[in-house]
């Protein structure tokens, strides 16, 4: 089959999927689990996928999936919100835009301002009053955790983590341009608790529904966050 085929394809199946409504308790599961249908995972049994409608969207689904018996299955769903100008391919985007990248990305580990919920398995850092996120385009600890912030990373270029007490009660870290750091691409992608409305950039969910993530993921399995939207050049399918 052509490319253009096996995309097209790819594109029915995964609106066949996003379209029919969660399975109920006791019944068989729906015939495509999105995962199924993306082109990549990340290689480990666990995955969170963070879907908009579309590319201007602020708004979207948060859906947790374990594998398991060699198919896909739903564990939890959540309402989720995007950056305050949407989405954007993570390999062109731009710091400070107010976007959210899309692709698949691993989750190093969990921080919070709370202490971690029971059950926890995610490598947890507490967050201190003397912890960082450096976003200075000019130090060498850019897009890094800093606790205490060092000299050459900006005050006025960096997030001061204690400040944002109830987004950051409970969060993962995205590795979003995190292993190789583009400078102005962007830093700090997390996912991470609701506030008042859209975010800066990261993925946010209710408080609860961000407990329950941490005590779902287990670094054992390689969980990873696929983000993007139902169709187009930034739809999951793609990732």
């Amino acid at each position: 089959m052509r490319t253009g085929a096996v995309a097209l394809v790819s594109a029915v199946l995964l609106a066949l999927a996003l379209a029919l409504p969660a399975a109920p308790a006791g019944a068989a599961p729906r015939p495509f689990p999105l995962p199924a249908l993306m082109a990549d995972t990340g290689g480990g049994s666990q995955l969170i996928t963070a879907t908009a409608p579309g590319i201007r969207s602020t708004t979207g689904t948060v859906t947790w999936w374990d594998r398991r018996g060699g198919r896909w299955r739903a564990a939890g769903t959540a309402p989720a919100r995007f950056g305050a100008n949407g989405l954007v391919e993570g390999g062109v985007r731009e710091q400070g835009t107010s976007t959210t990248p899309t692709g698949l990305y691993g989750l190093p580990y969990a921080f919070g301002t709370a202490p971690p919920p029971g059950g926890t398995r995610m490598p947890h850092r507490p967050v201190r009053d003397s912890s960082w996120w450096c976003q200075d385009n000019d130090s060498a600890a850019y897009n890094r955790w800093t606790d205490p912030r060092p000299a050459d990373c900006r005050p006025t270029e960096a997030e001061r983590l204690a400040d944002y007490r109830t987004q950051y009660a409970h969060a993962l870290v995205v590795a979003f341009n995190y292993d190789r750091p583009v400078r102005g691409r962007g830093a700090g992608i997390f996912l991470h608790v609701d506030g008042t409305g859209p975010t800066a950039g990261c993925v946010s969910v209710p408080r609860q529904a961000m407990a329950d993530l941490l005590r779902w993921a287990d670094p054992a399995r390689r969980p990873h966050i696929a983000i993007g939207t139902r169709t187009g050049a930034t739809a999951l399918y793609r990732y």
